[in-house]
Formats: structure tokens, sequence, C-alpha cells
């Protein structure tokens, strides 16, 4: 076993999913939460914005999305995220082109995930907020989001999770993350092969179940009573 760390980069592409993970998801958040805004703005025109990005990108393979962002993003239109004169180029541009992929597929999961979230508040919540004289943005601030961020703790968490484990359709435009280990092993040493997915599935668990299980206490914590 301790073989395979040393011939291979294991714990560097750990950490290299660690970070588009880590990463990925405070962009997605970011982005979801302004998609859920637009998909509840009052003006149709918006609204249909929102609803568009959600079915677009939800509905597309997250393979193609990144896949698209190296192929037609860099390689057609010329759109570079790092200094084409730094020696690490690839890498760097590679690695920031995946995570654009990851946040915008993503995103829709969030804006989706905080939709639920604010299904759970009675309808009555938002006409008193409307009758006191609140307009729209702050009855977004004040009254919507904080109670939709809390009822959507599950369901962000597992998108969450989802993520963690969709890094590895990165390996798809060269960024070395645990599935690139995987692909190594399988080329350099097959013999090595039932250890490189032992210890692979092993520190996606070591990732994943912990967030599993802190989602799970979070939501039941935050849960707002009715």
């Amino acid at each position: 076993m301790s073989q395979l760390f040393s011939e291979f980069e294991v714990w560097s592409a750990f950490w290299m999913t660690i970070k588009l993970t880590v990463l990925a998801a405070i962009g997605s958040l970011v982005i979801g939460t302004l998609v859920a805004v637009l998909r509840l703005s009052p003006v149709p025109m918006l609204r249909f914005l929102g609803t568009s990005y959600v079915n677009v990108f939800r509905n597309t393979p997250l393979t193609l999305i990144i896949l698209s962002c190296n192929l037609v993003l860099w390689a057609k239109l010329g759109v570079t995220l790092a200094d084409d004169k730094d020696p690490k180029f690839f890498d760097i541009n590679n690695f920031r082109l995946a995570l654009v992929g990851l946040t915008i597929y993503h995103a829709s999961y969030v804006c989706e995930a905080l939709r639920s979230g604010v299904n759970t508040i009675p309808l009555g919540q938002a006409e008193a907020a409307r009758s006191i004289g609140l307009t729209f943005r702050q009855s977004l601030r004040e009254v919507v989001l904080p109670q939709a961020f809390r009822g959507s703790v599950v369901p962000l968490g597992n998108t969450l999770i989802a993520l963690t484990k969709n890094t590895t359709v990165a390996v798809t435009i060269g960024v070395a993350e645990m599935a690139a280990v995987l692909a190594k092993v399988t080329e350099d040493d097959p013999g090595k092969l039932n250890q490189a997915f032992f210890v692979s599935a092993a520190l996606f668990v070591l990732l994943t179940l912990p967030v599993g299980l802190l989602i799970g206490r979070l939501g039941k914590r935050l849960a707002v009573k009715r």
C-alpha cells in the first residue's frame, strides 16, 4: 500500500479534489443564490432567465459542460484563465476551466435546493412583509432567504456531496485529481489497481461521510418549527 503513495501522487490528487470541491462549492452557492433570486423575481423576464439557466445546465451532462469549457471557451474562443507565459499554464488554465464547469453546473442544483427551502415558508409571511411596506429586495433579505437557507440545509448538503464526487469528471480535461491517479495506475502498474480503487474510495468516503453527518445534525438543529 505504501508503494502506491510513494510511486503515484495520491496526496497531491486528493488535495486537488479538495480544492475543486471547496472553490466550486463557494462559487455554486453564490451563483445559485443569484439564480434563485431571479426565479423568485416578480419580473417575468428575470424569472425566464433564471428558469432557463436551471433547465439548460441541470439537463446537460457535466462531462459535456466541462469539455465545452476546454474545447469551446479556450480552444475555439481563446478564453484563458491563466497567464499564457506561465510554465504551468495548461495545469492552471485547465484547473480553472474545470472550476467554471463544476460551478455553473452545480449552481442550478443550489438554486433548486433554495427554492425548496422557500416553499417551506408560509405564504402569509411574504404577504405580511408586503403589508408592512417592505420592498421585494427587503423581503428577500429580511424574511425569505434566511428561512430558505435554514430550510434547505439538507438538500444543499446533498448537493455538496454530489459535487465532491463529480470532481472526478475534471480528469477529462487533464486535471490531476483522484480519477487521474486511477488512470495513471491503470496505465503504469495494473497490478496495483485494486489498491488504487480501495484508496480512492476510502478518501472520498473520508470527505463525504463527515459532511453527511454534519448536515443531518444541522438540518435538525436549524429546521424552522411551524
